[in-house]
Protein backbone atom coordinates (compact mmCIF):
# COMPACT_ATOMS: atom_id res chain seq x y z
CA UNK A 1 0.00 0.00 0.00
CA UNK A 2 1.11 3.47 -0.88
CA UNK A 3 2.33 5.67 2.12
CA UNK A 4 0.20 8.46 2.80
CA UNK A 5 2.25 11.71 2.41
CA UNK A 6 1.28 14.36 4.99
CA UNK A 7 1.48 18.16 4.57
CA UNK A 8 3.32 18.57 7.70
CA UNK A 9 6.28 16.93 6.17
CA UNK A 10 6.83 19.86 4.08
CA UNK A 11 7.12 23.44 4.21
CA UNK A 12 6.03 23.71 0.67
CA UNK A 13 2.86 22.95 -1.13
CA UNK A 14 4.18 22.31 -4.66
CA UNK A 15 6.90 19.84 -2.53
CA UNK A 16 3.98 17.99 -1.16
CA UNK A 17 2.63 17.48 -4.70
CA UNK A 18 5.95 16.14 -6.34
CA UNK A 19 6.49 13.97 -3.61
CA UNK A 20 3.24 12.28 -3.35
CA UNK A 21 2.74 12.11 -7.32
CA UNK A 22 6.08 10.84 -7.68
CA UNK A 23 5.46 7.08 -8.28
CA UNK A 24 2.93 7.96 -10.59
CA UNK A 25 5.27 10.33 -12.65
CA UNK A 26 7.32 7.62 -12.81
CA UNK A 27 5.17 5.08 -14.18
CA UNK A 28 4.44 7.36 -17.12
CA UNK A 29 7.88 8.23 -17.93
CA UNK A 30 8.66 4.33 -17.86
CA UNK A 31 5.58 3.43 -19.89
CA UNK A 32 6.37 0.35 -22.62
CA UNK A 33 5.20 2.99 -25.61
CA UNK A 34 7.69 6.16 -23.44
CA UNK A 35 10.31 3.91 -23.61
CA UNK A 36 10.03 2.33 -27.60
CA UNK A 37 9.35 5.87 -28.60
CA UNK A 38 12.35 7.62 -27.22
CA UNK A 39 14.29 4.50 -27.87
CA UNK A 40 13.73 4.69 -31.46
CA UNK A 41 11.95 1.47 -31.84
CA UNK A 42 9.01 3.01 -32.90
CA UNK A 43 8.23 5.54 -36.81
CA UNK A 44 7.26 8.65 -36.48
CA UNK A 45 3.75 6.77 -36.81
CA UNK A 46 3.71 7.10 -33.66
CA UNK A 47 4.69 10.35 -32.65
CA UNK A 48 2.33 11.43 -34.98
CA UNK A 49 -0.74 9.98 -32.91
CA UNK A 50 1.01 10.77 -29.79
CA UNK A 51 1.15 14.00 -31.00
CA UNK A 52 -2.76 13.68 -31.85
CA UNK A 53 -3.67 12.25 -28.22
CA UNK A 54 -1.82 15.57 -27.23
CA UNK A 55 -3.91 17.75 -29.66
CA UNK A 56 -7.11 16.34 -27.49
CA UNK A 57 -6.04 16.95 -24.35
CA UNK A 58 -4.78 19.98 -24.70
CA UNK A 59 -8.07 21.27 -26.28
CA UNK A 60 -10.05 20.31 -23.18
CA UNK A 61 -7.91 22.41 -21.57
CA UNK A 62 -8.14 25.02 -23.00
CA UNK A 63 -11.62 25.74 -23.99
CA UNK A 64 -12.28 26.55 -20.69
CA UNK A 65 -9.34 28.76 -19.96
CA UNK A 66 -10.92 32.49 -20.80
CA UNK A 67 -13.73 31.43 -18.50
CA UNK A 68 -11.47 30.07 -15.95
CA UNK A 69 -8.92 32.40 -16.23
CA UNK A 70 -10.53 35.29 -13.28
CA UNK A 71 -11.75 32.07 -10.89
CA UNK A 72 -9.40 33.46 -8.15
CA UNK A 73 -8.36 29.69 -7.58
CA UNK A 74 -7.53 28.41 -11.27
CA UNK A 75 -7.27 32.33 -12.40
CA UNK A 76 -3.17 32.95 -11.58
CA UNK A 77 -2.34 29.49 -13.49
CA UNK A 78 -3.75 30.51 -16.77
CA UNK A 79 -1.03 32.30 -18.99
CA UNK A 80 -1.14 33.28 -22.46
CA UNK A 81 2.54 31.91 -22.65
CA UNK A 82 1.68 28.38 -22.27
CA UNK A 83 -1.42 27.78 -24.44
CA UNK A 84 0.08 25.13 -26.64
CA UNK A 85 -3.24 24.32 -28.84
CA UNK A 86 -2.01 26.54 -31.84
CA UNK A 87 1.05 25.51 -31.93
CA UNK A 88 -0.19 21.31 -31.81
CA UNK A 89 -2.03 22.45 -34.57
CA UNK A 90 0.92 23.92 -36.65
CA UNK A 91 2.56 20.20 -36.07
CA UNK A 92 -0.43 18.42 -36.75
CA UNK A 93 -1.27 19.88 -40.45
CA UNK A 94 3.04 19.81 -41.34
CA UNK A 95 2.79 16.03 -39.89
CA UNK A 96 -0.66 14.99 -41.46
CA UNK A 97 -1.32 17.75 -43.55
CA UNK A 98 -3.99 20.50 -44.39
CA UNK A 99 -6.92 18.19 -43.59
CA UNK A 100 -5.44 16.17 -40.47
CA UNK A 101 -8.32 17.22 -38.46
CA UNK A 102 -10.95 14.48 -40.72
CA UNK A 103 -8.78 11.76 -39.44
CA UNK A 104 -7.99 12.28 -35.55
CA UNK A 105 -9.73 10.53 -33.39
CA UNK A 106 -8.86 10.06 -29.60
CA UNK A 107 -7.94 6.40 -28.18
CA UNK A 108 -10.54 5.47 -25.59
CA UNK A 109 -8.11 6.40 -22.79
CA UNK A 110 -7.77 9.93 -24.08
CA UNK A 111 -11.68 10.57 -24.18
CA UNK A 112 -11.61 9.67 -20.75
CA UNK A 113 -8.75 11.85 -19.66
CA UNK A 114 -10.54 14.70 -21.84
CA UNK A 115 -13.79 13.80 -19.95
CA UNK A 116 -12.11 14.19 -16.74
CA UNK A 117 -10.64 17.88 -17.72
CA UNK A 118 -13.92 18.82 -18.38
CA UNK A 119 -15.32 17.35 -15.44
CA UNK A 120 -12.71 19.14 -13.20
CA UNK A 121 -12.98 22.61 -15.44
CA UNK A 122 -16.31 23.17 -15.28
CA UNK A 123 -17.43 22.64 -11.41
CA UNK A 124 -13.67 22.14 -9.34
CA UNK A 125 -11.09 24.92 -10.34
CA UNK A 126 -8.65 23.14 -7.88
CA UNK A 127 -9.19 20.05 -9.76
CA UNK A 128 -8.86 21.93 -12.99
CA UNK A 129 -4.93 23.16 -11.53
CA UNK A 130 -3.82 19.25 -10.94
CA UNK A 131 -4.50 18.96 -14.22
CA UNK A 132 -3.15 22.04 -15.79
CA UNK A 133 0.24 21.37 -13.18
CA UNK A 134 0.78 18.26 -14.50
CA UNK A 135 0.45 19.12 -17.91
CA UNK A 136 2.06 22.49 -18.67
CA UNK A 137 5.28 21.91 -16.19
CA UNK A 138 5.62 18.06 -17.53
CA UNK A 139 6.06 18.85 -21.05
CA UNK A 140 7.79 22.45 -20.32
CA UNK A 141 10.05 20.16 -18.45
CA UNK A 142 10.38 16.47 -19.61
CA UNK A 143 9.12 17.15 -23.08
CA UNK A 144 12.21 18.72 -24.24
CA UNK A 145 13.78 15.27 -24.08
CA UNK A 146 11.18 14.23 -26.48
CA UNK A 147 11.69 17.53 -28.68
CA UNK A 148 15.37 16.62 -29.26
CA UNK A 149 14.99 13.05 -29.81
CA UNK A 150 12.26 13.91 -32.64
CA UNK A 151 14.94 15.98 -33.76
CA UNK A 152 17.39 13.93 -34.25
CA UNK A 153 15.52 10.27 -35.24
CA UNK A 154 12.95 11.88 -37.42
CA UNK A 155 15.20 14.96 -39.05
CA UNK A 156 12.77 17.65 -37.99
CA UNK A 157 14.47 21.54 -37.96
CA UNK A 158 15.23 22.16 -34.46
CA UNK A 159 12.45 23.82 -32.57
CA UNK A 160 10.92 23.69 -35.91
CA UNK A 161 7.01 22.68 -37.37
CA UNK A 162 6.47 19.29 -36.12
CA UNK A 163 8.20 19.91 -32.65
CA UNK A 164 6.70 23.04 -32.06
CA UNK A 165 4.65 21.93 -29.18
CA UNK A 166 7.64 21.36 -27.32
CA UNK A 167 9.00 25.24 -28.10
CA UNK A 168 7.50 27.96 -25.26
CA UNK A 169 8.61 31.07 -27.38
CA UNK A 170 6.78 33.31 -24.97
CA UNK A 171 8.95 32.07 -21.65
CA UNK A 172 12.70 33.08 -21.90
CA UNK A 173 13.81 31.99 -18.83
CA UNK A 174 11.69 28.30 -17.83
CA UNK A 175 13.81 27.38 -14.57
CA UNK A 176 12.19 31.20 -13.52
CA UNK A 177 9.26 30.33 -15.06
CA UNK A 178 8.94 26.91 -12.99
CA UNK A 179 9.91 28.45 -9.81
CA UNK A 180 7.26 30.97 -10.00
CA UNK A 181 4.73 28.75 -10.94
CA UNK A 182 5.28 26.87 -8.33
CA UNK A 183 5.16 29.69 -6.02
CA UNK A 184 1.57 29.80 -7.00
CA UNK A 185 0.77 26.14 -6.05
CA UNK A 186 2.46 27.11 -2.90
CA UNK A 187 -0.19 29.80 -2.53
CA UNK A 188 -3.17 28.26 -3.59
CA UNK A 189 -6.14 29.41 -1.89
CA UNK A 190 -7.87 26.38 -0.51
CA UNK A 191 -7.47 24.69 2.96
CA UNK A 192 -5.91 21.72 3.98
CA UNK A 193 -8.48 19.37 2.96
CA UNK A 194 -9.25 20.62 -0.24
CA UNK A 195 -5.12 20.62 -0.63
CA UNK A 196 -5.03 16.62 0.06
CA UNK A 197 -7.86 16.78 -3.32
CA UNK A 198 -5.47 18.49 -5.26
CA UNK A 199 -3.12 16.07 -4.23
CA UNK A 200 -4.88 13.08 -5.21
CA UNK A 201 -6.48 14.77 -8.47
CA UNK A 202 -2.74 15.29 -9.77
CA UNK A 203 -2.40 11.24 -9.12
CA UNK A 204 -5.34 10.79 -11.21
CA UNK A 205 -4.10 13.08 -14.27
CA UNK A 206 -0.57 11.03 -14.03
CA UNK A 207 -2.51 7.90 -14.37
CA UNK A 208 -5.00 8.84 -16.85
CA UNK A 209 -1.93 9.74 -18.92
CA UNK A 210 -0.36 6.51 -18.53
CA UNK A 211 -3.32 5.05 -19.68
CA UNK A 212 -3.23 7.15 -23.23
CA UNK A 213 0.50 5.42 -23.06
CA UNK A 214 -1.06 1.97 -22.27
CA UNK A 215 -3.51 2.83 -25.37
CA UNK A 216 -1.13 3.96 -27.75
CA UNK A 217 1.52 0.90 -26.98
CA UNK A 218 -1.64 -1.59 -27.88
CA UNK A 219 -2.15 0.52 -31.00
CA UNK A 220 1.58 0.35 -32.07
CA UNK A 221 2.26 -3.49 -30.71
CA UNK A 222 3.72 -5.88 -33.05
Amino acid sequence: MEARVTATQFARFSDLIRSATHAQHTEAEESAFMADLLGGRLGVEAYVRYTEQLWFVYRALEQTADRLAADPVAGPFIRPELLRVAELERDLEHLRGADWRTAASPLPATAAYCDRVAEVAAAWPAGYVAHHYTRYLGDLSGGQVIRGIAERTWGFQRKGDGVRFYVFEGIGNPAAFKREYRELLDALPVDEPERHRVVDECRHAFTLNSAVFADLALTFAG
